[in-house]
């Protein structure tokens, strides 16, 4: 999602279409997304024939339908978004909430998705038992997908694809184990095996992972595993480990997730602290656009909620805070602006709640240099 993001940020077009559906993720609620996404279509169509040349708009719409007739919508998350012009045209199914609405104009609208991706959580949840293993993408309280064997990302994978069955390792049978110099080491081989599909997977992501299981298993993985310093966080107190739908997994890991929500923050205060010390910490509106422009904002910390209307002179790398958010050239949200700047150049977003940045400083930029 990260990497589509910065490829659509870095996008400019004439036009570019943004489409948000809001959708959903069960039977029969389902049933009436396709209605949903037929009304934005349809007012999408009207807005792009009324403002541009037949051509230009019939090649976009041809591109929307193209990626949108044969949808199959058993695989909603919670928005459908859409980005087209008349290049190509690409669908996003989201785990956030989002306005169901329609935007033309030369960039697509991403701001509100930078935003929510950034603030969230982003991890794998690793379910294992002795016979069964699982690996579920999830962000912060939601499932994104539990992987499945028939999965394009698991098509061409050198290790095992998940879900993976100990069919091999690990036996019930009391001769079998007594043959076998120790029980432990056919669970701890299988584990192994498990962690080399999730580092495999991790490669492509760099997630976290958050490993489920009980205690003798959780014990065991993290003794084989080979990238430890990724676990942040493990729980050995959910049930149905094997049969249990994701969401029911997920839901058993809120608890551990915000436990580690809570640690970055921690952890945010003490950057904030040595970057102050070292000079290189920029609280100034003006300034930490500037820094976010030039390349040079390692971390953003934000204060959740804080918008800023601004005019922005990105010639001349300069931004003056305004009152009138509907006021001619004022960017009506310019911490967005200043988020995406960041992103795009490689740094890091972190939202912090209002206890921990206030009113007096809302926004601080820890610059690599």
């Amino acid at each position: 999602m990260k990497a589509t993001l910065k490829s659509l940020r870095a996008t400019t077009a004439n036009p570019a279409v943004s489409i948000f559906v809001t959708t959903h993720r069960e039977h029969p609620a389902n049933q009436q997304d396709h209605i949903a996404l037929k009304n934005q279509l349809k007012i999408a169509e009207e807005r792009i024939t009324n403002e541009y040349d037949k051509r230009t708009a019939a090649t976009i719409l041809e591109n929307i339908h193209a990626k949108t007739d044969e949808l199959d919508h058993n695989y909603n998350l919670d928005t459908l978004a859409i980005f087209a012009s008349v290049d190509d045209a690409q669908v996003i199914r989201m785990p956030l909430d989002t306005e169901e609405r329609v935007i033309v104009s030369d960039r697509f609208a991403t701001r509100d998705l930078v935003r929510d991706m950034a603030s969230a959580v982003h991890y794998y949840a690793v379910v294992i038992t002795r016979q069964h293993a699982r690996l579920i993408e999830a962000s912060n309280d939601r499932v994104v997908m539990e992987f499945d064997k028939n999965d394009d990302q698991q098509n061409h994978m050198d290790n095992i694809p998940f879900p993976i069955e100990n069919t091999t390792l690990y036996t019930t049978s009391g001769a079998d184990r007594s043959a076998a110099s120790n029980e432990d080491n056919y669970l701890k081989e299988f584990l192994n095996r498990v962690d080399k599909s999730v580092q495999e997977l991790w490669g492509d992501h760099k997630m976290p992972l958050v490993i489920v299981g009980d205690a003798r298993n959780i014990s065991f993985y993290k003794e084989v595993c080979d990238r430890p310093e990724n676990i942040i966080a493990t729980v050995d107190n959910v049930t149905d480990l094997e049969d249990g739908s994701a969401q029911h997994i997920i839901d058993g890991v809120q608890e551990a997730v915000e436990s580690y929500r809570k640690s970055l923050h921690e952890k945010a205060l003490g950057e904030i602290d040595v970057a102050r010390g070292s000079d290189l910490l920029r609280t100034d509106l003006q300034e930490v656009y500037q820094s976010a422009f030039q390349g040079a904002g390692e971390t953003l910390y934000v204060r959740k909620g804080y918008i800023q209307p601004a005019t922005i002179d990105e010639k001349a790398q300069t931004l003056q805070i305004a009152d009138d958010a509907t006021a001619d050239g004022v960017t009506d949200d310019a911490v967005g602006d200043i988020i995406e700047h960041v992103m795009h150049n490689g740094g890091d977003v972190v939202f912090l709640p209002e206890d921990i940045m206030g009113e007096e400083q809302p926004i601080a930029l820890v610059t690599r240099y």
